[in-house]
Order: C-alpha cells, then structure tokens, then sequence
C-alpha cells in the first residue's frame, strides 16, 4: 500500500511556492489546470485548487481558508527543529505556540497559508521509547 497527500488551496501557485520554499519539495506533474504534484517527500502531494465556499461534499460545511481544525494533519519529522521553524515561517506559515520539550522529542504546532494545520517533530534519541508502557518482545 502506497500513500499520497491531497491538499486544498484556494491558490495554486502561491501553494506550489509555499509548499517548495517551506519543505524543500519540488514541483512535479501539473495533472490539469487545477492540480499540481510536489515531490521529495517520502509521499507526493498533490495540491488542488478549490474556490473558498464550494462543498467539499454533500455532508461536510464548505471549504474555508482560515486556519481550521481537522483530524488529521501531517506530522514531518526533522533532525533539528529550530531551523525548520524559521524556513517555515519564513515561507508564510504561522507558529501557533512556541517549540514544546518532551521525553520524546521537541514540537511545534504550525498553520500553513492555506489554514491547514502541520507539526514539526524532534525525536530525541529515544524517541516515543520514552514514553511507551508496553514493549514488544
């Protein structure tokens, strides 16, 4: 089984822009007038471009731009966060709170332009080893 990541953006360049300036990922196949394939992370991404207010589908409330929670939201793990933070940031997305220290590494809770919510992750050298109750054997 394979994964891939689709996004929703209300701009797809500036998306694209963001997107390579803040992870380092670059553009691959444009798939149609709006969907564009960022690459170089360990799944593509695919950013497709929806107008703010259109229904997502017929159960949810429409798409919106500002930030917003959801469930799900993408985790990149870096070796040193600090300066991952500062890329980011400097590429147009928001640090919600400052870097956190944990047993198992540092965090930092972002938003992208688009509203979307991301985390930078810091594994210590234990990683989640250090807090889990349960080995394996």
């Amino acid at each position: 089984m394979q994964f891939l990541v689709n996004l929703d953006v209300d701009n797809l360049e500036k998306a694209v822009q963001f997107y390579s300036a803040a992870f380092g990922l670059h553009r691959g196949r444009r798939l149609d007038n709006s969907c564009i394939e960022m690459l170089g992370g360990p799944a593509p991404i695919y950013l497709l471009e929806k107008a703010a207010g259109t229904a997502a589908c017929n159960v949810t409330e429409s798409r919106r731009y500002t930030r917003h929670w959801t469930p799900l939201h993408l985790d990149l793990i870096v070796e040193v966060i600090e300066p991952a933070v500062q890329k980011a940031v400097a590429a147009g997305a928001v640090l919600e709170e400052p870097i956190s220290s944990h047993a198992w590494g540092k965090l930092a809770l972002m938003a992208d332009p688009f509203g979307h919510g991301f985390c930078f992750v810091q594994f210590s050298e234990q990683g989640y080893d250090a807090i889990t109750a349960y080995t394996e054997k």
